[in-house]
């Protein structure tokens, strides 16, 4: 799935893109693609037809479209495998096009969103006091928002009584920190993905955050990570950032620091990638200091 670097380069695509258009006509090609939008595709396509599409805005992972004259959004689930494309009207049809949105205007490019495997979809939903759809209100802000703060983290942190690791990953607490940029910012503060959280001081956290917002900066700066043809920006591009890790899928490959073949084990359905030398397990029964 999409972590924040991949969706923010999909947003700023959109803004440059999309934003401040005017839908003419929405055409909805799978009904899966609308399945969170309750009230059915032809409902969704009515909402969205004359509706004046503002600046694209995120939260972690998640995107969203607002509706100028309204107090709604779209939001975009892109799931394993969505895609929001911006194409010329006149190329040919994506294999896995789902939903086509186009434009009142002489542009000459619509806004395609394309998922091979379904899980994604597009969705309208009524707006909160702050801005945000209603159904990502309780997603916390993410390291890269001005007015994430810092302090109100550690003490999160410090009570959630986890592993540190689980923590990363809780959209409730931090959001748009996924698997992959874990492991990263996890290697660069050389901290073993199992460190219980109850013992991080302020300044420990404090340097994990900042290994946090330098991974996710690179990979804004490359375009993302890309492993297969499923995460492209808004033009089809993939993003370079794979070709930096350190951490992740670099299984028996030599430590970047100390030269230890890194290791990888199954952690909650995924993988977890560490340097078993520069990341060392915290002690059964220790402090489990950060």
């Amino acid at each position: 799935m999409p972590e924040l670097p991949e969706v923010e380069v999909v947003r700023r695509g959109l803004e440059r893109w999309v934003a401040h258009r005017t839908v003419a006509d929405v055409e909805v090609l799978h009904p899966r693609a609308v399945r969170r939008h309750v009230a059915g595709a032809d409902d969704f396509a009515h909402r969205l037809k004359g509706r004046h599409v503002g600046a694209p805005r995120r939260r972690g992972k998640y995107l969203w479209l607002p509706l100028e004259e309204t107090n709604q959004s779209v939001v975009a689930h892109l799931g394993m495998s969505g895609q929001l494309l911006v194409q010329p009207q006149e190329a040919p049809d994506e294999k896995h096009l789902r939903v086509r949105i186009r434009f009142a205007d002489t542009v000459g490019t619509e806004l395609r969103f394309v998922d091979q495997r379904t899980f994604g979809g597009l969705s309208l939903h009524d707006n909160t006091p702050d801005g945000l759809p209603d159904v990502i209100a309780h997603i916390a802000r993410d390291p890269l928002d001005p007015l994430f703060d810092d302090e109100a983290f550690h003490l999160a942190l410090r009570r959630r009584r986890t592993t540190i690791k689980r923590a990363l990953l809780d959209q409730t607490l931090i959001s748009g920190v996924g698997n992959i940029y874990a492991d990263e910012a996890l290697w660069r503060a050389r901290i073993h993905y199992e460190r219980p959280t109850a013992g991080f001081t302020r300044p420990r956290t404090a340097e994990l955050l900042g290994h946090v917002r330098d991974v996710m900066n690179a990979a804004l700066s490359v375009g993302g990570t890309s492993f297969d043809s499923l995460y492209v920006n808004v033009n089809g591009e993939s993003g370079y950032f794979d070709r930096s890790l350190d951490a992740y899928g670099r299984e028996d490959l030599p430590c970047r620091r100390c030269g230890t073949p890194m290791r990888r084990r199954p952690w909650m359905n995924r993988s977890s990638y560490f340097c078993p030398k520069c990341q060392r397990p915290p002690r059964p029964g220790g402090p489990g200091r950060g």
